[in-house]
């Protein structure tokens, strides 16, 4: 007998701070704090242009938050003390519940949404959250251009970081890969909310963190053009089952 092919996962594309906007009616709480907002510390900058372009180029669609985390962190969960900034975290209760309901929730019932469709379907979802990181922080340089973080302890992720990593690694041999780098991939995040929802074998959630030196430079483009190659390779490898092929 021949066996049946496996058919490819679909892909869930996301950009939790893509934007450094402040909703007006908040405004008055970041005046003189332009700098700040339109710094790392407010959006990641360049993650939105390289979300953009992988939804172009595996034709998906793109779930994008906008508003700036240093309104409401939407990368964090509601117990997560540093969902709040500095400049907001004295706000009332009653303020920070109306923040969580009006910027913070929609993205997450958004995603979850997509994600019980595809499921529904008897489908199996790669989530990749697409993220940017500072080159350096607090005097220290981060030695990475591509972090690929998923959770270890689940080895479906781990097996598709590796084989992403392999098929990413030939097309630009000069590009810094690491795994679960500048953070950990079981920290508290979308992606982590979302593992504690979905079986292991049903949902892969990754967050491709790429140095804002590319990112937000001249090469983003020659970047992106490589993340998307290698990704949909790597998802239309794991439904044949097969191995990466090796490039000369």
């Amino acid at each position: 007998m021949i066996a049946s092919r496996k058919s490819a996962p679909t892909l869930v594309l996301t950009c939790e701070h893509a934007d450094h906007r402040v909703p007006r009616r908040y405004a008055e709480l970041f005046a003189g704090a332009e700098d700040v907002l339109a710094s790392h510390r407010g959006w990641d900058p360049g993650a939105l242009r390289l979300a953009r372009l992988l939804a172009r180029r595996l034709e998906r669609p793109l779930f994008v938050t906008r508003w700036s985390r240093l309104l409401v962190e939407s990368n964090r969960s509601p117990t997560n003390p540093s969902i709040w900034s500095s400049f907001t975290r004295a706000l009332p209760r009653d303020e920070r519940r109306d923040i969580l309901d009006r910027y913070w929730r929609p993205h997450r019932e958004e995603v979850e949404a997509a994600i019980l469709r595809i499921l529904a379907r008897g489908g199996h979802v790669v989530h990749v959250a697409v993220h940017s990181f500072t080159p350096v922080i607090d005097g220290a340089v981060r030695n990475a251009d591509v972090g690929l973080l998923f959770d270890s302890r689940r080895p479906r992720e781990a097996a598709f970081a590796r084989r992403w990593s392999q098929l990413l690694r030939p097309r630009a041999p000069g590009l810094r890969v690491r795994f679960n780098y500048p953070y950990r991939g079981c920290t508290d995040g979308l992606t982590t909310w979302l593992r504690h929802r979905h079986p292991a074998a049903r949902y892969l959630g990754f967050e491709l963190e790429v140095n804002q030196s590319l990112a937000a430079g001249a090469g983003w483009r020659e970047v992106g053009e490589v993340l998307a190659a290698s990704l949909g390779e790597a998802l239309r490898s794991q439904a044949s089952g097969s191995a990466p092929a090796r490039r000369s």
